[in-house]
């Protein structure tokens, strides 16, 4: 309770009115519009403000900790967010435009199904009773409770806060029959928002249509209402197919109201509900294919809103419709011009941005709200409105994340502290979140998702490498088309890297090329494959002076790790770089090449399998994982890994010839005779030219001529190898073919004369 501030009276202030004078509190100062508290005369009922747990609220939060990480993964991930300690003192990230659009309204990106919900007929969505519950009921000002109950009297509807002073009231303003702006009859209360009640109403100029009518100002004020509704009236202006349609504004009754379509359907909020309910009372998020399925729906409309000006401020799952086949942003009220400094801001608890109080909204902000709102849908997170309202849960206490590491990668980008740390771009969120949802489908259904990235060429794989490690077979970077230098770097694509930076420094001195951060990238490029590492860092190091967010920095340096076999800084280098385009594969073969080389092969055989998952076509992955299995032991899954690639591929040969050669390593200590024959089925059917053939063979027979002649081995005459039993006698003759086969093809005498002797050699021995 609050002491009366009447002169002479010394009640105190119960529920709104004295209990000694019986009057209500003082009137509290008006509160400006543009600053804490909601618009002036917003009135009764908003939710309440900053520091609640639930509800639409004006003004930000505070700063909070940093979003937590406990496993060795997650650990360096939510460390690997942060560019802005590495940042000059007040900079901030300059955009770059950026070329990729992929973002689609079609629900479930065409990877996942979503049912569609049926459309809600307009008069069964009225309220049976338009009744605000009682723990609903907050100050629109200070946000403590007000209208509850107190002994034996109930909750008032109608009062005064006895914190503040400020006048409440949850009653309707608009009873059905009633015809507002001499155009819409009202017929009934659809919910309770931040400026009152919402409104079912039909249009009697347009074939009774229904729509729906929300309060933008509550004010005796006429000219204070007139101002709010020509402030909202830029948003008649949209159109979009997933954003709610404004059809106009009118004034009733001293308060303004937008009038818009009516969608029906269900809100993300009532999904969510519902699967509750369904689950007996039990929290059950949405499985993370569906939500992420949503938010790519949606996503569109926040691009649509940001390339025309404007700033969403309040995404939430209440806000997004899901109608038939189709979502919908609705509830435009919170929408504002980007340039607009002044305008009220309205935001929810636990899905706002924790700078909005400091640096109002921006771009990065309302991407904020999104990633947020994707975490809310698919985590069991009751305390995302206090306990971890700018943070999210440990990995350790949630499996999701375990299971879809590069998801919770996403989130930690998208819901970084430092505005700049985050996505940047609808677009830019909308590619990434889209290759996490690849990857989350290829995993729960087994089926390869593999799809051309914008930011990295495909496998670059190449015979010459064979089966080893070779960072040279990682994708290289694509550069931004948009770059002034762009047609440059196209032309010397092909070159070598002294051919490349030799046209580069032609250019540059005749000042035909622009030194841009593509040109010096692709420098940096050429410096490591020559190898010139420290020219390489000096380039890098002036890269990031200019730019601490540019991720491709941190993906070079890590290639210049992988390049001198330093494995730990790789490991470290590469995980910055799969938290900034969580998306993308190639930064997670990167990082299993990184781990196998600092000795990890458990690490890099599940990265390694995460990607063949996907693509299959990934075929330096499918060598790396094969490496990693044959390094713990686990030699039949290396022949697996092997068999994959298919008879057309170029690498099915270069995978043969290794398969073999585990496949004799473990003969050899096991006298297993069974893995010689798998190993010359191999050589057999290896579409190498017949020379090459010869050669693996000869060594093959050579070492089992050996073991059974040592005793190391038991014949097996059931078993054939090159068409011959598996015993002394037929290795020989087997062997004896061989290397006259590989005598009569060579055009060296010597060569051939040796090969002659050697077959000699190993002939059986006969009678005669």
């Amino acid at each position: 309770m609050s002491p009366c501030a009447r002169a002479g009276c010394g009640g105190a202030i119960l529920d709104g009115y004295c209990d000694t004078c019986g009057l209500a509190p003082m009137p509290a100062s008006p509160v400006p519009t543009g600053t804490s508290g909601a618009v002036a005369g917003a009135g009764a009922g908003a939710a309440p403000p900053t520091g609640r747990q639930t509800g639409t609220t004006q003004l930000g939060h505070g700063a909070s900790s940093a979003n937590p990480g406990s496993s060795r993964v997650s650990a360096r991930a939510a460390s690997s967010v942060s560019r802005g300690s590495q940042a000059a003192a007040g900079s901030r990230r300059t955009v770059r435009s950026d070329t990729s659009r992929t973002s689609t309204s079609r629900l479930g990106a065409g990877l996942v199904a979503i049912p569609p919900v049926a459309v809600t007929d307009a008069r069964k969505a009225v309220m049976a009773v338009a009744e605000v519950p009682e723990d609903k009921r907050y100050c629109w000002k200070c946000g403590q409770p007000v209208g509850r109950t107190k002994g034996d009297r109930a909750g008032r509807t109608q009062g005064f806060c006895p914190n503040c002073g400020s006048a409440f009231d949850f009653n309707p303003r608009l009873g059905p029959g009633l015809v507002v702006g001499g155009q819409y009859e009202v017929v009934g209360c659809l919910a309770h928002g931040g400026f009152g009640w919402i409104y079912l109403a039909v249009d009697r100029n347009v074939s009774d249509r229904p729509v729906v009518l929300k309060g933008v100002l509550n004010s005796g004020d006429t000219e204070a209402v007139e101002a709010a509704i020509a402030e909202k009236r830029f948003l008649a202006e949209l159109e979009h197919g997933n954003v709610v349609e404004i059809y106009n504004f009118v004034e009733h009754g001293g308060a303004g109201y937008i009038v818009m379509e009516f969608v029906g359907g269900k809100s993300l909020k009532q999904v969510l509900k519902d699967r509750m309910v369904g689950n007996g009372g039990q929290a059950s998020p949405l499985p993370i294919e569906v939500a992420i399925g949503y938010v790519l729906g949606i996503l569109p409309a926040m691009g649509y809103l940001h390339r025309r000006g404007y700033l969403y401020c309040d995404f939430k799952p209440d806000n997004v419709m899901h109608s038939g086949e189709d979502l919908k942003l609705i509830d435009l009220g919170g929408v504002r011009k980007i340039d607009d400094h002044d305008a009220a801001i309205y935001g929810t608890v636990g899905f706002q941005a924790p700078e909005i109080a400091t640096d109002g909204p921006s771009v990065s902000s309302d991407l904020y709200t999104v990633v947020r709102t994707l975490a809310v849908l698919t985590l069991d997170l009751p305390g995302y409105q206090r306990d971890f309202k700018h943070s999210l849960p440990d990995v350790a206490a949630e499996p999701l994340f375990a299971r879809y590491e590069s998801f919770y990668r996403l989130l930690l980008k998208g819901t970084a502290l430092n505005p700049d740390d985050r996505f940047q771009s609808t677009d830019e969120l909308a590619d990434q979140l889209l290759g996490v949802l690849r990857e989350v489908v290829a995993v729960n259904t087994g089926q390869p998702r593999p799809a051309v990235s914008t930011r990295f060429t495909t496998d670059r794989w190449h015979p010459n490498t064979g089966a080893v490690l070779n960072w040279m077979d990682l994708p290289d970077l694509k550069p931004n088309s948009e770059d002034p230098a762009a047609s440059f770097l196209n032309e010397i694509v092909a070159l070598d890297a002294t051919e490349a930076l030799a046209r580069i420094a032609a250019e540059r001195q005749a000042d035909r090329v622009p030194d841009t951060v593509e040109l010096k990238l692709r420098q940096v490029r050429a410096w490591i494959e020559l190898p010139a590492p420290d020219k390489a860092r000096q380039g890098l190091a002036a890269i990031r002076a200019e730019d601490p967010w540019e991720w491709r920095v941190s993906w070079y340096e890590g290639l210049i790790a992988l390049a001198g076999r330093d494995g730990a800084s790789a490991v470290s280098e590469f995980d910055r770089v799969r938290t900034d385009v969580p998306g993308e594969l190639a930064p997670k073969l990167a990082a299993a090449m990184a781990a196998e080389l600092a000795g990890d092969p458990a690490e890099a055989a599940m990265l390694y399998q995460l990607i063949v998952t996907v693509d299959p076509g990934s075929v330096t992955s499918v060598f790396g994982l094969a490496r990693c299995r044959a390094a713990m032991g686990d030699i039949d899954g290396a022949v697996a890994a092997l068999q994959t690639i298919p008879p057309a591929s170029a690498a099915r040969s270069a995978a043969l010839e290794q398969l073999a050669a585990w496949l004799m390593h473990r003969s050899a200590g096991t006298g297993n005779l069974g893995d010689v024959a798998t190993a010359a089925q191999a050589v057999e059917s290896a579409s190498v030219d017949a020379r090459r053939r010869g050669e693996l063979a000869a060594t093959m027979l050579e070492q089992v001529l050996d073991g059974l002649s040592s005793g190391r081995l038991q014949p097996q005459p059931q078993l054939q190898l090159f068409d011959q039993p598996a015993t002394e006698p037929g290795v020989r003759a087997a062997l004896e073919k061989t290397l006259l086969g590989l005598a009569r093809a060579s055009s060296d005498r010597g060569e051939r004369v040796r090969l002659v002797d050697r077959a000699n050699a190993v002939r059986p021995r006969t009678l005669w």
